[in-house]
């Protein structure tokens, strides 16, 4: 699978082909064939087609000719703009050798870029397994190319039992897959988080220091033990975003408030099974709860939004306009964020070939990204207002101006 790199203006002739699966050319596969194909550029690879056929068949692995027309078919419609990522995945894994993306049983496999040593190894491993099953015959790449339903759900459900199945040294598949990406996961996250931490500290460190407010810190508390109280919404949000559902409040009121928005920044925990019941997740036409919309957005806020959006505030003081409008031209406007954080869209590549096609490029319109911030931030004004950070206006209070960067801080600084 590794081969070599094909070079600019490279053709798939049967030598490349074979230098890029790491085969000689009577053990090619239809994948092996298949990926170096979408290796250069549809065009070229389109010019090469009869050619490479023709070889194939002399090295005596002709292949079929349903296989042949399917990849010139391919390839056409890559050349002529039309095809999806979607299109080409399913010509791919029609070849009955490469492992499908996402399985019914939700387990996803990493962009091959991506993948650390298990999951390349466990990849490599499931290629090796479908290409025996192939030469028994359980696998028809023929009826998969075909878009056979019985063979397509066979051949995802052979995968599912694999990536279930132990190995003979004790480790299941998709498990050890699973959790190596968790932890890699979990690494780039304290990465990212220590890198947006030394940002906040070196803009608040040019800043003059908000002074306490501890009559509106007191009064701020008073109300937030009673909302903590609240069984439904915001007391089991604020719960779920300060932990306190295992593990008590703080009894301090600098402790307690700082916790709580310092949660929502960065919640600690999800909600407790009791307020996700069985029927509002089997029941599609419910929709997601409010407390569900408000964490899932509170996620998904990245550490150069909030970076951006709280280094604003902080730097104009109190009286300055919060709503979540606003906050979104001040994330668009900032000179603030720097460096790796929060690294978005534009970084997503499509990597098999020149497959830059079919796809919307435009990921920078300012208009959908403030709209998005704008959304994603419709909830931290709200939970916000309720901790007195912003007034009924939605404007930055005093005590918000003392708080925001000592929540943030401590939202990303390590446990202990």
């Amino acid at each position: 699978m590794g081969g070599r790199r094909p070079a600019a203006g490279d053709g798939p002739d049967l030598a490349f082909v074979c230098a890029h699966a790491e085969r000689a050319a009577a053990e090619l596969t239809r994948r092996d064939v298949a990926r170096a194909l979408l290796a250069v550029s549809s065009g070229v690879a389109l010019v090469a087609l009869p050619a490479l056929r023709r070889a194939m068949a002399e090295a005596g692995n002709p292949l079929s000719p349903a296989f042949w027309e399917s990849a010139r078919a391919t390839l056409a419609s890559i050349e002529a703009g039309t095809a999806t990522f979607g299109d080409v995945r399913r010509w791919l894994e029609a070849t009955g050798t490469e492992p499908v993306l996402l399985t019914r049983g939700s387990f996803l496999w990493a962009d091959e870029d991506r993948r650390g040593p298990v999951a390349q190894e466990m990849f490599s491993r499931l290629v090796a397994y479908l290409e025996e099953r192939v030469v028994s015959g359980e696998i028809d790449p023929e009826a998969l190319l075909r878009g056979d339903p019985g063979a397509l759900a066979a051949y995802e459900e052979l995968q599912a039992r694999w990536l279930g199945t132990p190995l003979p040294d004790g480790r299941v598949p998709g498990p050890v897959v699973t959790d190596e990406e968790d932890e890699e996961l979990s690494a780039d996250l304290d990465e990212e988080e220590a890198f947006a931490l030394s940002e906040l500290r070196r803009v608040l460190g040019g800043l003059p220091e908000p002074p306490a407010r501890p009559a509106d810190l007191a009064r701020a508390a008073a109300r937030l033990r009673e909302l903590l109280r609240v069984p439904g919404y915001p007391g089991n949000v604020l719960r779920a975003c300060a932990g306190f559902d295992e593990e008590p409040p703080p009894a301090g009121d600098a402790d307690l408030w700082l916790s709580v928005l310092a949660g929502i920044a960065g919640p600690v925990s999800d909600l407790p099974e009791a307020d996700d019941t069985l029927e509002e997740f089997t029941d599609l036409d419910r929709g997601l709860s409010e407390e569900d919309t408000t964490l899932a957005g509170l996620c998904a806020i990245q550490h150069a939004d909030w970076l951006a959006a709280v280094t604003a505030l902080v730097r104009f003081g109190p009286g300055v306009l919060a709503t979540p409008e606003r906050i979104a031209r001040l994330v668009a406007e900032s000179e603030d964020v720097g460096g790796d954080v929060g690294r978005g869209l534009d970084e997503i590549e499509i990597e098999i070939g020149d497959l830059g096609v079919g796809w919307d490029d435009d990921l920078d319109d300012t208009d959908d990204d403030l709209h998005a911030t704008e959304v994603l931030f419709g909830p931290v004004v709200a939970l916000w207002g309720l901790l007195g950070v912003v007034d009924d206006d939605e404007v930055l209070t005093p005590l918000g101006w003392w708080g925001l960067p000592k929540a943030l801080e401590r939202a990303w600084s390590p446990p202990g």
